[in-house]
């Protein structure tokens, strides 16, 4: 079992944990707002997830900064959520955690993550459209869309849905006419 499946395997509890209370609570949509905030702070603040991951800072320091940072900005559900992690030493899983979560959260809302890679960025009626033909596709509710700009695929997308690939770039056809004439 490699590091990051046990990594999973630990957040999986929190991430449900977390998701309950927020049930409980009637404030999903509103927790997966300051989840995703929360996330791309992360992503973003690199000192802030050092700060939080080092087992030499003591506990209490690593709750009043989450206080200080979170106490107008997140709900107090999701603040304790974050000192429940800083008390059980596991703050330095929140990563883990959030994704875990995200994926039960749309799970229950039945919301297909769709991966997009683009060569340039897509209008708004073109996003719309993906979405309505992706729904058919995936047999979907809802389609939540992230984008990645990949300009080596010069034209089309490559659309990843769970473990499907869907191809439609230029550079897909190039490389699968290049594979059809090889083989010939």
């Amino acid at each position: 079992m490699t590091s990051q499946s046990v990594t999973y395997k630990i957040a999986q509890p929190y991430a449900e944990a977390l998701l309950s209370a927020v049930k409980d609570l009637n404030i999903v949509d509103q927790n997966q707002v300051e989840i995703l905030f929360l996330s791309n702070l992360l992503s973003e603040s690199t000192e802030l997830k050092n700060f939080l991951d080092n087992p030499l800072i003591i506990s209490s320091l690593k709750k009043d900064l989450l206080k200080e940072l979170f106490t107008d900005h997140v709900s107090d559900c999701l603040l304790k959520f974050l000192l429940v992690l800083v008390d059980r030493r596991r703050i330095s899983l929140l990563g883990p955690v959030i994704e875990k979560y995200l994926e039960l959260a749309y799970e229950l809302e039945s919301t297909t993550v769709v991966e997009i890679s683009t060569a340039i960025v897509l209008t708004e009626s073109q996003q719309d459209a993906l979405v309505e033909k992706l729904k058919i596709m995936t047999d979907s509710r809802n389609i939540k869309l992230l984008f990645s700009i990949d300009p080596s695929l010069i034209g089309g997308f490559v659309a990843k849905v769970g473990s499907k690939i869907i191809d439609t770039s230029i550079s897909g056809k190039l490389r699968n006419m290049a594979f059809y004439l090889s083989s010939v």
